[in-house]
């Protein structure tokens, strides 16, 4: 017996994503492993495809191992980052991270925001009604 696969379509809540009212969403990376990192961009790319890029602010805060998604080094992740860049996801950078790892600004991705604690980026997001994704 042959089965089917029912899609349908996703019920938006209300207020429905638009420009006056952009999905905010912050995705968080902590982990080096690059397969994660695939997802974590992945899981972005799908967001923006879902909503449209102009009825989301997006940003993705990498810290501790995470913070290797935003260095140069790695071409065919820094690609796909500054693709996501070109629809104006915001990409932070752990400045403790950085530190702790000797990390200059020249390493990173151009493009990449650096702020001094990425976990307070998350919590201050969160504390003002961003949806928080880790994937």
């Amino acid at each position: 017996m042959l089965v089917g696969v029912l899609f349908s379509e996703t019920k938006y809540a209300e207020p429905k994503p638009s420009m006056d009212n952009p999905r905010k969403i912050v995705f968080s990376i902590a982990s080096g492993d690059s397969e994660i990192i695939h997802h974590v961009l992945g899981s972005a790319n799908n967001v923006l495809k879902e909503y449209g890029p102009e009825n989301v602010e997006m940003e993705i805060v990498a810290y501790s191992k995470g913070i290797n998604m935003l260095l140069k080094d790695d071409r065919k992740i820094a690609e796909r980052v500054d693709t996501l860049m070109q629809y104006d996801v915001l990409f932070i950078a752990c400045g403790n991270t950085m530190r702790t790892k000797n990390i200059k600004v020249s390493d990173l991705i151009d493009g990449t925001e650096v702020v001094t604690a990425g976990i307070v980026e998350l919590v201050e997001r969160m504390k003002d009604g961003w949806i928080h994704v880790k994937p």
